[in-house]
């Protein structure tokens, strides 16, 4: 029984250590998809200038031109949305692994609190064992002393 609870601190502290590891890869991750997220807000701003130039020379009648670069905007744009929708779900799933972390903290405490338990238990049962035995023992010699007499 001790050693199963030993077993499952070793497990849940185990658990512990890899949803770390995955939070940490996700927390990695999420920066990484953040500093995406701001280049492509410097590439959209970029763009929105090159738009504003492109737009002084369709004022003499260059309309293929910003309709190309309109469709890159969009484009741009969609691509933008497509990854702040994927870093929202970076987020969600890091704040899944960071409940899922402190769950399994608290797990790993209250097993060290039943183990330590389990610990006291053991301590009195072989206290009243040795009690037991020595009162086995005292009354194997009065009963032999009696028997002698």
């Amino acid at each position: 029984m001790l050693r199963s609870a030993e077993d499952q601190a070793r497990k849940a502290q185990a658990d512990a250590v890899r949803v770390a590891d995955e939070l940490h890869h996700e927390q990695t991750h999420s920066k990484e998809v953040e500093q995406l997220h701001r280049a492509l807000e410097a590439q959209v701003k970029d763009l929105q200038v090159r738009l504003d130039e492109a737009l002084a020379v369709a004022l003499h009648g260059d309309k293929k031109t910003i309709q190309k670069l309109e469709l890159r905007i969009k484009d741009l744009e969609t691509e933008l949305s497509g990854e702040q929708g994927r870093q929202t779900e970076k987020e969600k799933t890091v704040r899944k692994q960071e409940r899922r972390l402190q769950e399994m903290s608290l797990q790993v405490d209250e097993d060290r609190k039943v183990q330590d338990r389990m610990h006291d238990m053991i301590d009195k049962l072989q206290q009243k064992i040795k009690n037991y035995k020595r009162q086995v023992e005292e009354a194997v010699s009065s009963f032999n002393n009696t028997i002698n007499k």
